[in-house]
């Protein structure tokens, strides 16, 4: 059996597109993702799970139809199945998602940002 360790900050250097998650693991039927994001995402929701954001680096803003939240790097929210919202960072922002695998990232929104489920590197 081989024992690597996964590096965030080599990982992150494998890619530039922003809104684009690679997956680095896989525990279970739960892939870990990263993901560069900037600008405003789409408004969403994934009826069929909860989604996860833990911030590595930068500030992320997620808003929901009723409020929004701010997140710093080292913390994290969970958004509830079914929960229309929209991500946006001013500046470059480093995350990590945990979610089922083939979770589509734009959920339920036809969006060019759509992108390529299942790519790791």
């Amino acid at each position: 059996m081989m024992y690597q360790v996964i590096n965030f900050k080599q990982k992150f250097a494998k890619f530039d597109n922003h809104w684009s998650p690679r997956v680095i693991a896989q525990m279970n039927d739960y892939q870990f993702k990263l993901v560069k994001v900037q600008g405003e995402f789409v408004w969403h929701d994934h009826p069929d799970t909860d989604e996860v954001f833990i911030v590595m680096e930068g500030v992320l803003d997620i808003e929901f139809e009723d409020g929004k939240v701010t997140l710093q790097a080292g913390e994290m929210y969970v958004v509830p199945k079914g929960v229309r919202h929209k991500p946006m960072a001013a500046q470059e922002c480093k995350l990590l998602l945990v979610e089922p695998k083939g979770v589509v990232n734009t959920g339920d929104a036809d969006s060019e940002l759509r992108a390529d489920n299942d790519v790791w590197i």
